[in-house]
């Protein structure tokens, strides 16, 4: 499958060059490639410059986000969350438009600081937020309450045996995201019905981050037990 992801930091490596090993075709995609290929700095997360990790991940493509997304049969949106809506009006509605978007982004409010705090919360979410903003797009929110190693390599933690959860409006999208979890080892996909249920999974992010900082890993993950 031709994937684009938007976004080419720490979460946007790890999942591009995880789709590539599962035999998908990938391209990572940015506002500006030569921009991004031009930093020599470390990003937030302390990640290499993205022209470092590129020159050892050839087989991804890197393009601008409308590139990516007018080539791609399915959108990754890991893009910062406070600028994804921003990020995908880049890529184009024409581009997104009948095509699946997993949004794995978190809507953080760090201008208080850490713990971030969430915006939109409770009553709104960042999935329905980019639902609304494109109607002919299938968004489907998933794995933004876990640590990138664990979204694509789930056996990090407790053998792979914990859960992670799915929300949208069409059953066929979910139903493709669930076999795209699936091809990563993910066993306890839960689906939560729609997009209005990516307000309960934004906001395990503040017990998610908390639990971080006592456990000393990211490397953990819920699991619902029946």
């Amino acid at each position: 499958m031709k994937i684009a992801v938007l976004g080419t930091g720490f979460v946007g490596r790890t999942f591009s060059a995880a789709l590539v090993k599962l035999g998908h075709e990938v391209a990572i995609g940015t506002r500006d490639p030569q921009a991004t290929l031009a930093r020599q700095d470390s990003d937030a997360m302390g990640s290499p410059p993205f022209a470092q990790w590129h020159a050892q991940h050839a087989d991804v493509a890197l393009a601008a986000y409308p590139d990516a997304a007018a080539a791609a049969e399915l959108v990754i949106n890991v893009t910062n969350g406070a600028g994804s809506l921003d990020a995908l009006a880049a890529a184009g509605t024409g581009n997104l438009s009948g095509k699946i978007l997993v949004d794995i982004a978190n809507p953080l409010d760090l201008s208080q600081g850490f713990p971030p705090f969430l915006n939109p919360v409770n009553t709104d979410s960042l999935g329905e937020q980019i639902q609304r903003a494109f109607p002919a797009t299938k968004v489907v929110k998933t794995l933004n309450n876990m640590s990138a190693g664990l979204m694509v390599d789930p056996g990090r933690a407790g053998g792979g045996d914990h859960s992670v959860f799915v929300s949208g409006n069409d059953a066929g999208a979910k139903s493709q995201v669930t076999s795209l979890l699936q091809g990563f080892g993910h066993q306890d996909i839960i689906d939560l019905g729609d997009i209005t249920n990516a307000r309960a999974q934004e906001m395990l992010l503040p017990i998610w981050v908390r639990l971080m900082g006592v456990l000393g890993t990211p490397d953990f993950n819920f699991k619902i037990v029946r």
